[in-house]
C-alpha cells in the first residue's frame, strides 16, 4: 500500500509538472474534433487517428514517467548521504535544469569559502586564548611567590584567594577551548568516587577557610567509569559556584540514598529560583542570582552540561531560595563502555 502510495504521488507529481502539455494536446483534440464536425467530415479515421495518437502519447509518457522516477531517487539517495557532492547529480536534461545546477554549485563554492574562513578565524582565535591562557600562569605564579613571602597578613590572604579566582577562571577558557575537541582527549577508567571529590575539595580547601564554612563528606564508597580529569573539573566548577552564593553554614557531599552511582552536592547558599532552574546550563544565562552579582558568565555550569554529555553522566539541579541548593550528578555508565572513545 504504501509502494502504490509513493507511486501515485510521484505520478501527480508528473503530472503537475506537465500541466500545459496536457493543456495544449487536449485543445488540438477538440480543435481538431471542432474542423471534423463542422465540415461533416465521417469521424471513423477521427477515432481510428486518435486512438494511434493517444497510444503513442501514453507509451511516450510511460518512459518519460519511469525516467523521471528515476531521477527522483536518484537525488533523494544523494540527499541522504553524509557528503552531498554536486559531481554526483544527474546530468541536465534541459537548459533549465543546467541553470540550476550551476546555480548550486555556485552556492556551494560560496559555502565552502564561508566555512573555510570561519575555521581558519576560530582556530586563530583558539591560538590566540590558548597563549594567552598559558601566559598569564607566569604573572600569577610571580604573584603567589610574592604572597607567600614576607609575614601573613590578613590583606594577603585576601589577595591570595582573588589570585586564585584569577587562576580558576584562566583554566576555565584553556577547557572552554578544549571543549570541541575534548573527545580526543577522554581517557575512561575505573576511578574512586572519594578520590575525585577529596581531589577537588583539595583544591578549593583555602577557600572553605576563608568564608568559615565547613565540609561535610559523606560516604563516598563505590567507582565510576568516567574520564578522572574532566570530571574532577566537573566537581571543582560545582564547588565554586557553591561557594560564590553561599555565606554561611556548610557544603556536604555524598552519596544518594536511593540512586548508588548518583554524587550529592548540597550548600546552604541563597538558592536558585524556580522559574531559573530549567535554564541553567545555557550557555551565557547567568539567571536572577547572576544578574545580582553583576560578575556571573553562566560558563561555568555551561561547561559542566557539555562535559557531562561526553561523559554520558547527567546532572541535575534541585533548588530553593533561601535555603539551598542540590546538585545530583548522576555517574551511572555501562562499564562495557570503558575504552570505546
Amino acid at each position: 500500500m504504501e509502494e502504490r502510495e509513493t507511486v501515485f504521488a510521484l505520478l501527480g507529481a508528473y503530472l503537475r509538472g506537465k500541466v500545459r502539455t496536457l493543456l495544449f494536446f487536449l485543445i488540438s483534440a477538440m480543435a481538431f474534433c471542432l474542423i471534423y464536425a463542422l465540415y461533416r467530415l465521417p469521424w471513423g479515421p477521427v477515432l481510428y487517428c486518435g486512438l494511434i495518437s493517444f497510444t503513442v502519447v501514453l507509451l511516450f509518457g510511460a518512459a518519460d514517467f519511469a525516467r523521471f522516477v528515476k531521477r527522483h531517487r536518484h537525488l533523494m539517495t544523494l540527499l541522504g548521504t553524509a557528503d552531498l557532492e554536486l559531481g554526483f547529480l544527474p546530468e541536465p536534461e534541459n537548459r533549465i535544469e543546467a541553470d540550476y545546477q550551476q546555480i548550486a554549485k555556485v552556492m556551494d563554492q560560496t559555502r565552502a569559502k564561508i566555512i573555510s574562513e570561519r575555521d581558519s578565524s576560530r582556530e586563530e582565535m583558539e591560538r590566540y586564548y590558548t597563549l594567552w591562557a598559558h601566559q598569564i600562569k607566569t604573572p600569577i605564579a610571580a604573584m603567589h611567590l610574592l604572597l607567600d613571602s614576607g609575614e601573613a597578613t590578613e590583606e594577603k590572604k585576601e589577595l591570595g584567594q582573588e589570585l586564585f579566582k584569577i587562576e580558576r577562571y584562566a583554566e576555565m577558557v584553556l577547557q572552554y577551548q578544549r571543549l570541541e575537541t575534548m573527545s580526543s582527549d577522554l581517557m575512561f577508567g575505573k576511578y574512586g568516587i572519594g578520590d575525585i571529590v577529596k581531589q577537588a575539595v583539595r583544591r578549593y580547601a583555602s577557600m572553605f577557610i576563608h568564608k568559615k564554612l565547613s565540609v561535610e563528606l559523606g560516604e563516598l564508597c563505590g567507582t565510576v567509569v568516567t574520564d578522572e580529569k574532566w570530571l574532577v573539573f566537573v566537581v571543582e566548577q560545582i564547588l565554586s559556584n557553591a561557594l560564590k552564593y553561599t555565606r554561611k553554614g556548610k557544603i556536604s557531599i555524598y552519596m544518594a540514598a536511593d540512586a548508588p552511582k548518583t554524587l550529592v552536592i548540597e550548600d546552604t547558599g541563597i538558592g536558585i529560583r524556580k522559574e531559573d532552574l530549567p535554564r541553567l546550563g545555557e550557555r551565557g544565562f547567568t539567571g536572577y542570582n547572576g544578574r545580582m552579582d553583576k560578575k556571573a558568565s553562566g560558563l561555568g555550569l555551561f561547561l559542566c552540561r557539555r562535559v557531562l554529555q561526553k561523559l554520558r553522566h547527567g546532572m541535575a539541579i534541585e533548588s530553593e531560595v533561601g535555603v539551598g541548593t542540590r546538585v545530583l550528578l548522576d555517574l551511572s555508565r555501562d562499564e562495557a563502555e570503558t575504552g570505546r572513545e
